[in-house]
């Protein structure tokens, strides 16, 4: 393994190994605005949600690491302490990143990257209309986290008015994971797109108590043919089996035909037995998988 130290990086290799390390980055294009009404639009990858009570999210324009300098977005919100937050999609990805470009501050961003200004309803910077999300916020909080090339500044910005697109919304109301087609910041060029193709989901253990990876067998643990995720699976079960459970899982065709084949030959049985659980995994039956692994 490559271990680094990051005292001997420079700002650059540290950004370049970062980026790439911690993703994907949701995307802020934060528009802003200064005190003489001059508008100001810019995307952030250093960017999440923090509190939902009270409402927050917190976005870094990092001082630049070339020369140090700050950016717009700062100065604006220094001077106007007000933002909105526009959510990122696919369809608009383009148009994000040429408004990155480092125009003037006396440049509209919205006009060069050709987004569309609405009139906010609480705050002075306006939204930008193609966002299926915007978030009119005002900012509580600016906090340096250095002086150096690179050095971050987290801007704590509370939501005030949320704005959603209504095509993006399912049957109830909520917003449709596979309509709002997101878009994320990787390292380097890369972005990455959540397709419905993509997307997955993982049953939390809010509502119940997993046994724990720990309760499992060592000859389950350490399997030559289950993945961290099957453990983690297993491990999420509310109980183990009962004695009953696991002898009648002996008569399921597959097993017996395990079974069958493999008498005298134990190495063989149990790839074979931790192969057909992982099958059943896949398909979400994690039960029957343990049953099938504690034979």
């Amino acid at each position: 393994m490559l271990t680094l130290n990051c005292e001997e990086l420079s700002p650059m290799q540290l950004q370049n190994y970062l980026q790439y390390a911690i993703a994907p980055r949701p995307i802020c294009l934060a528009s802003t605005i200064d005190a003489d009404g001059n508008v100001n639009l810019s995307p952030f990858s250093f960017f999440n949600l923090f509190s939902t009570n009270p409402p927050v999210c917190i976005f870094s324009p990092a001082r630049r690491v070339r020369d140090n300098t700050t950016k717009h977005t700062l100065d604006n919100i220094l001077e106007v302490g007000e933002c909105v937050v526009n959510i990122v999609n696919y369809a608009m990805v383009q148009q994000t990143s040429l408004s990155s470009t480092e125009y003037g501050e006396d440049v509209n961003e919205f006009e060069k990257a050709g987004f569309s200004m609405e009139v906010s309803h609480l705050v002075k910077p306006p939204r930008v209309a193609e966002a299926p999300v915007q978030l009119e916020c005002v900012v509580s909080q600016v906090i340096p986290l250095g002086d150096q090339h690179g050095a971050g500044n987290l801007v704590l910005a509370e939501i005030k008015l949320i704005h959603i697109k209504e095509d993006i919304l399912d049957a109830e109301g909520k917003i449709d994971q596979q309509k709002i087609d997101l878009v994320a910041r990787l390292g380097g060029n890369w972005y990455s797109r959540v397709t419905p193709e993509s997307l997955f989901t993982v049953p939390k253990p809010l509502t119940t108590l997993g046994i724990g990876v720990d309760a499992l067998p060592i000859s389950v643990r350490q399997s030559r043919v289950l993945s961290g995720n099957d453990l983690g699976l297993l491990g999420n079960l509310e109980v183990l089996p009962s004695n009953e459970e696991i002898s009648e899982m002996q008569w399921n065709t597959n097993v017996k035909d395990i079974l069958d084949a493999t008498i005298g030959d134990a190495a063989n049985r149990e790839r074979e037995l931790h192969e057909f659980a992982k099958e059943l995994i896949a398909y979400g039956k994690v039960a029957d998988a343990l049953k099938v692994l504690l034979l």
